[in-house]
């Protein structure tokens, strides 16, 4: 593997190989990243290495502490909940922002994302597609700051919604599935309102749902003193 260097470029790279594996889930919350053997890998110094934690540790997935390094970024329950009720008030707003502005053809693929979702019973598809099917309905946002945030949670807690996901399994698919079809009729319809509503009840409820559910956070607790697994 040809070294990335040590330009910004390298940096945001590495970032970005990182960001994927905690997405994945290869690298869950609380587990510790060693910089000297990410470089080793990556084969690249150790500058690179901590300006990627850094970029990092500024979106939230990384936690870096003095005296004991980096940490992928572990939330408790009730982190989760005030998440949820953030992304309950803004996304809404991300939704309305973006719906006169979506191009022609994102309907259709909406109804094919859903279709493809209702189809699928593994998690990390459904983890993918779901991602894939909110984003798109917010592709028409001019209001970029606002997306970063949004960004921002839906990395964050994507750990714990696959988690949560697995436990749920298909006893909570019907109702998602149901909110998902009320949401792309509304978006289809051009109602921002109901569309609104309908992305507000939806996160709201998985919000309630963890709360009834805290069992799942026990499976999330890795020993912090063993050191990140290879980033390969």
């Amino acid at each position: 593997m040809t070294s990335p260097g040590s330009s910004p470029v390298a940096s945001q790279r590495i970032a970005e190989v990182v960001r994927e594996r905690i997405l994945s889930g290869q690298l869950p919350p609380g587990t510790r990243i060693k910089q000297d053997r990410l470089a080793d890998e990556l084969q690249t110094s150790r500058i690179p290495v901590r300006e990627a934690l850094r970029i990092l540790d500024s979106r939230g997935l990384v936690e870096i502490r003095s005296n004991s390094g980096a940490w992928v970024t572990q939330m408790d329950l009730h982190d989760l909940s005030i998440t949820y009720r953030v992304r309950e008030r803004i996304e809404p707003i991300l939704l309305v922002d973006s719906m006169p502005n979506l191009q022609p053809g994102t309907v259709d693929r909406l109804r094919a994302l859903q279709a493809e979702i209702e189809a699928n019973d593994d998690v990390e598809t459904f983890i993918r597609l779901d991602r894939e099917l909110h984003w798109a309905t917010y592709a028409g946002h001019r209001t970029p700051y606002l997306a970063t945030m949004v960004e921002r949670m839906w990395d964050t807690t994507q750990h714990y919604r696959r988690e949560f996901a697995r436990l749920m399994g298909s006893h909570g698919s019907w109702m998602i599935n149901t909110e998902h079809r009320l949401l792309v009729e509304a978006v289809a319809s051009g109602d921002t309102d109901s569309a609104a509503s309908v992305l507000a009840l939806h996160i709201q409820r998985t919000r309630v749902e963890l709360a009834r559910n805290p069992e799942f956070l026990r499976s999330l607790s890795p020993d912090r003193s063993e050191p990140a697994p290879p980033v390969t």
